[in-house]
């Protein structure tokens, strides 16, 4: 399928004629999944199922495809630091290409939801706590894939910004508020990007019009999304969030994903028949379904054969190696430096620490994350990378010359590693290599009896009449000292080590539990062992598990078998970190948060970073002030050393180029030219919104339009790092500011010059500020300032860009209240440095994100 066949298409009246021809089953099946991942096909009008893939991070693809690994992206909020829409249209690009490498149609991001709160289990897959640059980032993205005929579908509709009881709370949010700030992003991608599908969130809203399930929210749905922007693509339901069939039917939703249970699976048809439903409605969703179809290949209106999810020619990303470099240069831009007081980024410019080109200095790499970076959360956006990038070997390759050595100093998982199943257990019946299975009815009676059976930490596709899955292995411990032996789970079990009971539950899983993170990384309970020398021990580890009936989902049970090996105490790992940067010329401590920390299905229930790395990172500044750290981590963290700390990077969840790109920033090959997308808070009590818990099923809105760095702003109070911010490798001096105002724009332009002693790249930001109210700081537009040619070098130094014209910064505004006056524009290097001031004329009304009568 070439590229010029998949633009969108808007052949109403044929296919509205091609929905006639339809029968009301074959109607009924179009408008619920065939399977987890596709829809349903009717060959006689040429119509081939469709492929969907969850895609955050990287398209992970299905099981059909035979593609295994995926371009693993870094998270979403290190796209966002970039500020850069050439290179998140280049992202969109690379979507589409790994979307028809395994086979996909459409791809479920990106996720527009607003950082409302620092601790939202899923903060690192949204953009940022702005909706001007959420939207702009999302609508470079998601028209860069369509353009490719790779249909992309923004979620969640609407106000699903935290995971706590994310299936049932409520989100009560007023009209403006809903308008200006979470709306506002998806309006957008509707209006300019003309999104191909939107997906509806697990949780409610209440907008005082209507207080319910986001997917039967008729005035959100039906009315503002489809009706006054004109949406005429699909709403499909997250997976199992459908609740109702008149309610969702009536609300706006097109497509109950997965099928071909679930509610409407089993109603929707009788519901027709019964009059419930009329078939107009259902018509309405069956050609919303036919025009995606042929938006992505998958139904063609001249007759001919439908093209192939994987057909397409994507030349810049036609090999692994491609996206690899794209990937990698994307990664190292997107890291923002919080500081560098002592100027020692990068490192091959600072010759007098001892690690400038050609020396043989000492490095000492040190952190969980220096061992094994984190390079994604948790949750559905989970992907198997291509290829992973070592930061030791790369930040050699680096530093040549130098000495470089590693040490993990904290630990920051709450269990222990994976047991390796084929290594060390056995069944304790044959004797072979793996654990032996038995499948239990209700009464006790043993249905199966599987034999030497691998354990990857999951159990599906059991026959329906199993209640319990008894898992046992003979479990050999070889290594003199202690051993940590156990098993995490959720729901109804029991555990036990040599006969000891070491846990039970007797919570039976539902819905919810399965669509909490907690079931993807339970925590374990574990035993300690003692093995003494010469006399290897073999333990009997059992587990009785329930068996998880789900629609959608299928018949399965999860345990995870943990072990660890003797080794030396946390104690003595981290003063062995902290005598090798005691003796190094040079430190670099990377540390952060775990797929168990940020993930979906949860909130976060602190901001600190998890285990002893905070004490690692003061040990290590106390002992060598010449420190690099790297923060590791997708959402805000506190960093109470902060003050201590002369140079601090935040990395983010970096993806599969994580390490590459960690050695580019700190040897010198890539500007980390990225800038915050959210605020960094100093203290968790100063944050604006530190929790999302629901109040009798209710979260509240109360900040209303206060969100993010807006609330720092009117409440006056100092964060670590404002939104914004981030220093790069160079300094800039605010020449000049000039504006133009037409009818609904402002175009700005500001003179900028590099101080500094080498190039570099500047975002040039612009907020505008109500008449009158100096604390209403909006962002409304940047620009980027840079050099895409070498820089040149002149010794270890390259030379600075002279002055430059940095035009248009967006031609839109923010609304920032209903007043029609004179606005302070301001413009700088973050919200917390403005540096120049305009005056402009402005009408909020006119804007569209602003409340419209109803």
């Amino acid at each position: 399928m070439s590229l010029e066949t998949t633009a969108p298409t808007d052949r109403g009246l044929e296919l509205e004629t091609l929905v006639g021809e339809l029968t009301l089953e074959e109607k009924v099946g179009l408008v619920v999944g065939a399977g987890m991942w596709a829809t349903r096909g009717v060959p006689r009008i040429g119509l081939r199922p469709m492929i969907m893939s969850d895609g955050p991070v990287g398209v992970r693809g299905t099981e059909d495809s035979g593609v295994k690994t995926s371009a693993m992206f870094p998270a979403p909020s290190a796209l966002a630091a970039t500020w850069d829409l050439d290179l998140t249209r280049r992202a969109g690009e690379l979507f589409a290409a790994e979307a028809r490498r395994h086979g996909v149609d459409m791809v479920l991001a990106p996720q527009v939801n607003i950082q409302r709160t620092p601790v939202g289990g899923r903060h690192f897959e949204c953009f940022s706590e702005d909706p001007v640059l959420t939207a702009e980032i999302a609508v470079a993205l998601v028209r860069a894939a369509q353009e490719r005929g790779v249909g992309m579908c923004v979620k969640h509709y609407v106000a699903n910004d935290s995971e706590t009881d994310r299936t049932r709370y409520v989100a009560r949010v007023d009209e403006r508020t809903l308008r200006e700030v979470y709306l506002a992003p998806f309006e957008r991608l509707v209006k300019d990007a003309d999104a191909w599908s939107v997906m509806g969130a697990y949780s409610g809203v209440d907008d005082g019009r209507f207080a319910g399930p986001a997917l039967e929210h008729r005035p959100l749905t039906t009315g503002v999304l489809k009706g006054e922007w004109g949406f005429d693509g699909v709403v499909v339901s997250d997976w199992v969030a459908t609740k109702s069939v008149v309610g969702a039917v009536r609300g706006g939703l097109d497509l109950q994903m997965p099928g071909p249970d679930g509610v409407w699976g089993e109603g929707l048809h009788a519901a027709v028949l019964a009059g419930d439903v009329a078939e107009h409605e259902l018509d309405d969703k069956v050609e919303r379904l036919l025009r995606l179809a042929v938006r992505v290949g998958a139904l063609r209106l001249d007759g001919s054969a439908p093209g192939e999810p994987t057909d397409g020619e994507f030349p810049e990303f036609g090999t692994t190696r491609a996206s690899a470099a794209y990937l990698r240069e994307l990664t190292a831009r997107s890291m923002v430096v919080l500081k560098d007081d002592a100027g020692l980024l990068p490192l091959t410019d600072s010759p007098t620490q001892g690690v400038g080109e050609g020396s043989t200095g000492r490095v000492a790499l040190i952190g969980p994350g220096a061992v094994d970076l984190f390079l994604q959360g948790g949750g559905s956006s989970f992907v198997v990378p291509d290829h992973v990038t070592d930061l030791a070997q790369e930040l050699r390759a680096a530093l040549p010359g130098s000495e470089l050595t590693l040490h993990a100093g904290a630990r920051p998982r709450k269990n222990p590693p994976l047991l390796d199943v084929a290594a060390a257990c056995t069944d304790p019946v044959s004797g072979g290599s793996g654990v032996r299975i038995e499948l239990l009815a209700e009464d006790g009676t043993v249905l199966d009896d599987l034999a030497a059976q691998p354990w990857d930490g999951w159990r599906h596709e059991i026959r329906t009449d199993a209640v319990v899955l008894r898992l046992s292995a003979d479990v050999l411990l070889s290594e003199p000292g202690v051993h940590s032996l156990g098993v995490g789970t959720v729901g109804v079990h029991d555990v036990r080590v040599d006969g000891v009971r070491v846990s039970t539950g007797d919570t039976v899983v539902d819905v919810g539990i399965v669509l909490s993170s907690g079931h993807n990384h339970p925590l374990a309970s574990t035993v300690e062992i003692e093995v003494a020398e010469g006399a290897p021990r073999v333990v009997r580890l059992e587990a009785d598990l329930q068996v998880v009936h789900t629609v959608g989902y299928g018949v399965f049970t999860r345990a995870e078998l943990v072990h660890a090996l003797p080794g030396p105490s946390a104690e003595d790992e981290l003063a062995e970190a902290v005598a090798a940067a005691a003796a190094a010329d040079v430190a670099v401590v990377v540390v952060g948060t775990t797929e168990e920390v940020e993930s979906e299905g949860y909130d976060r229930p602190s901001l600190a970073l998890p285990g002893n790395q905070d004490e690692l990172v003061r040990r290590v500044l106390d002992a060598n002030p010449r420190t690099v750290v790297v923060v590791n981590a997708g959402a805000p963290v506190l960093l109470p050393w902060l003050d201590d700390a002369a140079t601090v990077v935040w990395g983010w969840l970096p993806g599969q180029e994580g390490g590459g790109a960690v050695a580019d920033v700190l040897g010198g090959s890539t500007e980390p030219s990225g800038r915050l997308p959210w605020t960094l808070p100093a203290r968790a009590a100063d944050v604006p919104v530190p929790d999302a818990i629901p109040v009798k099923g209710i979260v509240d809105y109360t900040e209303g339009v206060h969100v993010g760095y807006r609330a720092w702003v009117r409440d006056g109070l100092d964060p670590a790092a404002p939104f914004g911010h981030g220093l790069g490798w160079t300094t800039w001096s605010y020449d000049s500011l000039t504006t133009a105002t037409d009818e609904d724009a402002v175009t700005v332009s500001v003179t900028v010059t590099n101080s500094g002693a080498r190039s570099g790249r500047e975002v040039v930001q612009a907020y505008l500020e109500a008449p009158g109210a100096p604390t209403t700081a909006r962002a409304a537009g940047w620009g980027i300032h840079h050099r895409r040619r070498r820089c040149r070098r002149d010794g270890h130094r390259a030379r600075p860009h002279p002055a430059a014209r940095v035009p248009d910064l967006g031609h839109r505004y923010a609304p920032v209240g209903h007043t029609p006056g004179d606005y302070a524009l301001r413009v700088g290097r973050s919200v917390g440095d403005l540096r120049l001031d305009a005056v402009v004329p402005l009408d909020p009304q006119e804007d569209s994100n602003t409340p419209t009568p109803k």
